[in-house]
């Protein structure tokens, strides 16, 4: 019995009598392709190494730190305000410096949610608001009987609030369910 060898078939549009080499057919539109991956992989890193070594964090661009202003608000005015002098004058007494009154802070990061409220993005942990049960993604829509239509809103309700003095936030999960949390502010130090 005479044996037959088996043989490929050719590729469509390849050459029956093997005109060309298997594995050499042109791509016109690869090297295009393999050229623009190239390009924007070149300009991600580009970007990233530029956010980095300017000491932007990508997580924390437009975020609020809600309390941390007051912070620096009042380590401004310590070095404003002129200090006692060392050997004051007897005629003119002095009064003991009145320390500045406590800031209230919920230890959280919030920015303008895409509705209504703020969007909390970050919780510190631990803190005011971690202790209420506050995570990443909910969003406050009031604080006590004050209505949180931005980032903004909250930073002033949480300025006005008193530390110490249990406030209560309605909350909507990312879920969808509403939820009122009760929070006690804490001290900026």
């Amino acid at each position: 019995m005479e044996q037959t060898a088996l043989r490929p078939k050719p590729m469509p549009g390849g050459e029956p009598g093997g005109g060309t080499e298997p594995g050499t057919a042109r791509r016109p539109h690869a090297a295009r392709r393999r050229g623009r991956r190239l390009r924007a992989a070149l300009f991600g890193l580009l970007v990233g190494t530029v956010l980095v070594l300017s000491g932007v964090g990508l997580g924390t661009v437009g975020a609020t730190v809600i309390g941390m202003s007051k912070l620096a608000d009042l380590q401004r005015q310590a070095q404003a305000s002129p200090s006692a002098t060392a050997h004051p004058s007897p005629s003119s007494p002095t009064a003991p410096a009145s320390p500045a009154p406590a800031a209230a802070t919920l230890g959280l990061e919030a920015v303008d949610a895409y509705k209504a409220g703020a969007l909390v993005v970050g919780v510190h942990v631990p803190g005011p608001g971690y202790a209420a049960g506050l995570v990443r993604g909910d969003v406050l829509l009031a604080f006590g009987r004050t209505r949180i239509d931005s980032a903004a809103d909250l930073a002033r309700a949480v300025a006005r609030a008193r530390p110490g003095v249990g406030i209560t936030l309605t909350v909507r999960h990312r879920s969808g369910g509403y939820q009122q949390l009760t929070a006690i502010p804490g001290v900026v130090t």
